[in-house]
């Protein structure tokens, strides 16, 4: 059985690192403020899954300011965690303002977690009016097709002679402008007379 190749992933060791230090401090520091035993550990559970919730939130590609919100409610509770036990506090005197924090973390995370699982990921949709219909608009009538204007017979036997001369030179019908323009008519009596020629 052949196995495959682990490839280490410079990045995701990286992130392991860096989130076991996290895990430790946030651990510490619920120990120090009077959370002793198995509830030290779950703060740095939960304040790591609300992370990860906004985190998949922001992912998901709806509504991302109830992410952000929550995003960065956790990270200020791990940032804060990885400062206070850098030295810059005193474990052993821990203040009250922060023994109450540490106390109603869990209320906090456990509203932002649901909120965040069973919110809406959908952008809220604006609702359409509708726009009013134009008035429909009756079309104007067709006009009835004139009947053609009677065409003298001589003026037809001079129109078929140009009408012939035309195709003999160019090999194609003669058109109604340029029959016009050929005979000197008005527009309507050469439309009649190209009737005619057909």
């Amino acid at each position: 059985m052949r196995l495959l190749p682990v490839r280490l992933d410079a990045v995701l060791v990286q992130a392991l690192i860096a989130a076991a230090l996290s895990f430790a401090h946030l651990h510490d520091l619920a120990s120090a403020a009077g959370q002793d035993g198995w509830k030290a550990w779950a703060y740095p559970v939960s304040v790591d899954l609300l992370l990860v919730a906004a985190w998949r939130r922001l992912r998901s590609g709806g509504s991302k300011a109830a992410g952000w919100c929550w995003f960065l409610i956790a990270l200020t509770a791990s940032l804060g965690a990885n400062v206070a036990t850098a030295g810059l506090l005193d474990l052993d005197a821990v203040p009250a303002w922060l023994r109450i924090l540490v106390a109603g973390w869990p209320a906090v995370a456990f509203l932002g977690g649901t909120l965040l699982a069973h919110g809406s990921t959908k952008e809220p949709q604006v609702a359409s009016v509708p726009a009013p219909e134009p008035p429909a608009v009756e079309a104007a009538p067709e006009p009835a097709p004139q009947s053609a204007a009677p065409v003298p017979p001589a003026l037809v036997a001079h129109a078929r002679r140009v009408a012939d001369e035309h195709r003999a030179r160019t090999g194609t019908p003669i058109d109604t402008p340029t029959l016009r323009a050929r005979l000197g008519v008005p527009l309507p009596l050469a439309e009649a007379i190209a009737i005619q020629l057909t």
